[in-house]
Parts: structure tokens; C-alpha cells; sequence
């Protein structure tokens, strides 16, 4: 029998209890097993999840939306076939469907919203493994990585969205009876979304960039439009086809989610962008976009996730072996094609001190050369760290970076043993003294000399002031260095790490306790996930009568 909406939200309540209580708390906790184990999922699931997406290559996808045509524009970075044909839906049509299902999905409420929205992501998380071979196919990313990253964190991360957005909608009652002398009123208090969402996806991370975005302006009462990046299709058509489907049996126009899939050549997110009737936009890619987005989409509340300077400043450490493999695993991991893997590494030109003695400039650069190469020097197991180049516009940056100084660690070329047109790479290492303020995406490090750890943390300013940030890190065993990178951190506002030479990284960010990017420098104008993330996606519209 189907679900009635009501016993959605009770059927998800004490999960949403849960998540309520870990935004507060801000400790460890995790609604979704991160451990593709089959002790953990069944002994079936992997390959079930692996059929099932075989199951959908090389036909038109599931998806009951109108097409005025069928087109297949992803490219596996793995070179695996996908041939997935998804329907092409004109923009006058999504734009009428979204504005049609609008009122109901208001009128639903925030608690009924919040079901629905739950229910999603259980039938999301039922397909896991699906999902996690569509983000593997579609981005390059190791397995592994594709099916946390693209599965269980994401779900955290849409989980962590849907219960801010039932925190700022509830924080208040819904109608109240108030007297004052010889007068009362009935007042009521109307959640009123914004109007339409759009939420533009990414080639690197499909899922964890796009649902926080999706759910926030779900759970607040948004129809959305879900447009992903053409090279990264399939693991959004999959959550746009279980949203809908989830809306359907809940007796609401399944319109409230839409696919608007397009191609390379001929681009729609710029003209859904400037559509009147969307009024929000989540945006996760370039500069370039992300700024004509803030610059021209005028009349919607914008947040973007750009491109950044993450920067390391190293000025002594007590572990210099434990401090080198841990930056070595951030540098490799995914071949640095993460918005938080550290590019600049500013260290002192006279050197370091370390437990083990002093340590030159050019000791220091080594020491993270060679961890890098004993973390790669295996093809078949480096390539389950560097995953694949995403894209030729990777190459091209990492020609780029070689004129930019001298290379110490150069990147080599890997065989992946299951994919013979895999595209693989290790990180390169560049001195340099010019060119590294600017962002360059993809396996690329710069070492750069400054005349002193105080210089570092001016060039760290002025660069993240300028450029913006993820992500920044600090090595010293001097508590003052480490209090003063830390003001620094905060005046150019950005997320800062200290001494992390264990089995936790700079490029992680746990749902419900760190927040990804702040919304307080170039890089990014909007932090997953905080109140502000969601609270500006609706307004409180008041009525009041006399009792």
C-alpha cells in the first residue's frame, strides 16, 4: 500500500530527530554506513548496485518528463560506454511544470516536506551501489571514493540540509491568538518559498556539491530544476527519477523535481539562470560562471562554490614524516580534482625545524616528493587513490604549471588495470616564486620559499584575501605561529587545520560537524551546511484576524 504523506514524516522521524540533534552538537554522527562492506549492505548489494547500472547503458533513461529530444552527452573518463540517452526538455516547459507544481508543494507544508524529502534520500540510499558506479563512470573517481563521497556523505550532507531547513521553518509557531487589552487577533504565520530552484551540478561531484542545494530549497518549499554538468548525468537523472517517484505515490505533482539536461555545445543554464521565475540558483564549478552568475542573475538568491587558493603554511613540525605522507595523500587523492586539495605549500626558505633535526627548503620539498612517489610508486594501487583526469582542461593546466618554475616531482602516467583509456596521473610538485596565486585545478603543487613564517602568513593573506579559499593548513610546534595563522585564517575567513599527520586529511569534511567552505571569501559565498544556507529560501508572509 502506499505511504500517506503523514506516515512519511513519522516513518522518518526519529532520523530527523537525530540530524536536528548532531547541528547542534556538532559531533561525530553519520545516518548512512560509509563502509562499502558487504557486512554492511549484504552480501548481494555491490553486485546488484553494479547490475543495475549496467542495466541502464546505452538505452533512453527512465524518466517520465516530455523530451524534445534524446541526448547522450557524457563521456566516461574511464572511457567505459555509457550511451545513456536522457530527454532534453525545453525551458518553457520545465519553467511552466516547476510554477504549476509550486502551490501544492507550499501548501504542503514543512512537515509533510520534510517526509517526502526523507523518503528520498531512503530510496537514494537504497540504490548505493547503483549510485556509486554512476559517480565512478561519470568523474573518474576511484570506486571507493565514488561510493562515499557519492553516496553515504552525500546523503549526510542532504540530510544535514533537510534538517536546517525544518529548524528555520519550525524555530517559531505557526499561528498564535494574541490579546492586547480589549483586541485579539488570530495571527497566522505562512512558510512562502522563494519560487523556483536551480541547482547547476559539477563534473567532479555530482551528488555531494548538488544535493545539499536541492534539499535545502525542497525542504523550504521550492520546486526544483535540477541541471546537471553534461559530462556527469546519470548519478542526477537517478535522483531526480527517485524524487519524482516519491512525489507521485504521495499524491504530489512529481514536477516539483525536474531533469534539464543539456550538452556541451548547447548550453541552458544560462538561460534557466536568468528566468524571472527562478529565483534560486546553486551553482558548484568555475570562477568565470560563478561570478556572471552572482553579477547578472539578479533577480534570485545565488550561492556559488568557485575555485581557491588552498594554501599550507609549514613552519615546523614534530612529525616530518607523518606531516609529509598525509600531505602526499591529500595531493594524490582523486589527482588533487577536489575544490579542497591544498595547491601552495609555504615554507621558509632557510627551512624548517622537525623532531629530527633541521630541515632545508629543499629537504622539506623532498620529504613530500617522496611520500607522494611511495603512495604511487604501485600503478594498480595508485590508481585507486588518483582515480582519472576528468578532462583535457586538467592536462593543459598541468602543461601550464611546468613553465611556472622548477619541477622537483614530476607527474608520470599510470596504467589502470580495468581501464585501458583511463587518463591517470600522479601530482606534480613545481617551485615556484610567480605564478601560483592564481587556481590551478588538478594535480598541481607549488612549493613556494618565503623569507620567513611570517612572510608566509602574509603571502597566505594577501592570496585567500584576494583569490579565496576551501581549505587551509598549518604545520608549527609554536603556539603562536599557531594562534596567529589561525587570526589570519579568520580575516580572510576560511576553514583552517593544524598538524594533521594522522589518518584524518584537509581535502575531508564531515557532514554535521565541519563546515564546507564559510561564505566568507572569494572562493565560495555560502557554507554547507549553516542557517543561511536555507533560511533566505523562504520568507514568513503574516495574516491576522480578529478572534
Amino acid at each position: 500500500m502506499t505511504a500517506t504523506v503523514t506516515d512519511l514524516f513519522a516513518t522518518h522521524e526519529e532520523l530527523l530527530t537525530g540530524a536536528l540533534r548532531a547541528i547542534t552538537e556538532r559531533g561525530y554522527w553519520s545516518a548512512y554506513p560509509e563502509s562499502p562492506s558487504p557486512k554492511v549492505y549484504g552480501e548481494t548489494a555491490a553486485a546488484d548496485g553494479k547490475a543495475a547500472f549496467e542495466a541502464l547503458l546505452g538505452k533512453d533513461f527512465p524518466l517520465d518528463q516530455p523530451a524534445q529530444e534524446w541526448i547522450a552527452p557524457e563521456q566516461s573518463p574511464f572511457g567505459v560506454a555509457l550511451d545513456v540517452r536522457y530527454p532534453r526538455t525545453g525551458v518553457d516547459t520545465l519553467i511552466a511544470n516547476a510554477a504549476a507544481a509550486l502551490p501544492s508543494w507550499r501548501d504542503a507544508g514543512p512537515r509533510v516536506r520534510a517526509g517526502v524529502c526523507l523518503e528520498i534520500l531512503a530510496r537514494l540510499h537504497k540504490r548505493v551501489f547503483e549510485l556509486a558506479n554512476a559517480v565512478h563512470a561519470t568523474t573518474g573517481q576511484p570506486f571507493v571514493m565514488a561510493f562515499q563521497a557519492g553516496g553515504p556523505h552525500a546523503l549526510d550532507r542532504a540530510l544535514e540540509a533537510i534538517a536546517y531547513g525544518y529548524a528555520e521553518q519550525t524555530r517559531q509557531v505557526a499561528s498564535v491568538v494574541w490579546t492586547k487589552k480589549a483586541d485579539t487577533l488570530a495571527k497566522t504565520y505562512h512558510v512562502v518559498p522563494r519560487g523556483i530552484g536551480l541547482v547547476i551540478g559539477c563534473n567532479t561531484f555530482p551528488t555531494w556539491n548538488s544535493w545539499p542545494g536541492l534539499f535545502a530549497s525542497l525542504i523550504t518549499g521550492n520546486p526544483v530544476l535540477v541541471k546537471p554538468h553534461p559530462g556527469a548525468v546519470l548519478p542526477l537523472a537517478i535522483t531526480v527519477q527517485a524524487a519524482r517517484e516519491v512525489l507521485a505515490e504521495a499524491g504530489l505533482d512529481p514536477n516539483t523535481v525536474q531533469l534539464a539536461v543539456d550538452t556541451r555545445d548547447n548550453p541552458v543554464a544560462a538561460d534557466l539562470a536568468l528566468r524571472p521565475e527562478v529565483r534560486i540558483i546553486d551553482f558548484t564549478g568555475s570562477t568565470a560562471f560563478g561570478d556572471w552568475l552572482e553579477a547578472n542573475a539578479r533577480q534570485a538568491q545565488v550561492y556559488t562554490e568557485k575555485a581557491g587558493v588552498n594554501t599550507v603554511i609549514v613552519d615546523s613540525t614534530g612529525d616530518f614524516a607523518g606531516m609529509c605522507r598525509n600531505l602526499a595523500f591529500s595531493l594524490t587523492l582523486y589527482s588533487g580534482q577536489m575544490c579542497t586539495t591544498p595547491q601552495n605549500l609555504l615554507i621558509p626558505s632557510g627551512g624548517i625545524e622537525t623532531e629530527a633535526g633541521h630541515k632545508s627548503f629543499d629537504e622539506v620539498v623532498a620529504g613530500v616528493a617522496d611520500a607522494v612517489r611511495a603512495i604511487t610508486g604501485d600503478p594498480a594501487k595508485a590508481v585507486e587513490l588518483t582515480g582519472a583526469i576528468v578532462g583535457d582542461a586538467v592536462l593543459e593546466r598541468m602543461d601550464g604549471a611546468r613553465k611556472l618554475g622548477d619541477v622537483v616531482l614530476d607527474s608520470t602516467e599510470l596504467a589502470h588495470p580495468a581501464y585501458p583509456g583511463a587518463v591517470c596521473r600522479t601530482p606534480m610538485i613545481v617551485t615556484a616564486t610567480d605564478g601560483y596565486a592564481a587556481e590551478c585545478f588538478g594535480p598541481v603543487t607549488f612549493a613556494v620559499p618565503t623569507a620567513s613564517t611570517a612572510a608566509s602568513i602574509d603571502v597566505f593573506r594577501e592570496t585567500v584575501g584576494a583569490k579565496g579559499a576551501i581549505t587551509a593548513a598549518v604545520y608549527s610546534t609554536d603556539e603562536s605561529v599557531l594562534d596567529a595563522v589561525e587570526r589570519a585564517a579568520l580575516e580572510v575567513g576560511v576553514h583552517l587545520s593544524a598538524n594533521l599527520t594522522g589518518g584524518i586529511f584537509v581535502n575531508q569534511s564531515a557532514a554535521f560537524s565541519d563546515f564546507h567552505a564559510s561564505g566568507a571569501n572569494p572562493a565560495a559565498n555560502a557554507a554547507l551546511t549553516d542557517g543561511a544556507f536555507v533560511a533566505s529560501r523562504f520568507r514568513t508572509v503574516q495574516s491576522r484576524r480578529p478572534a
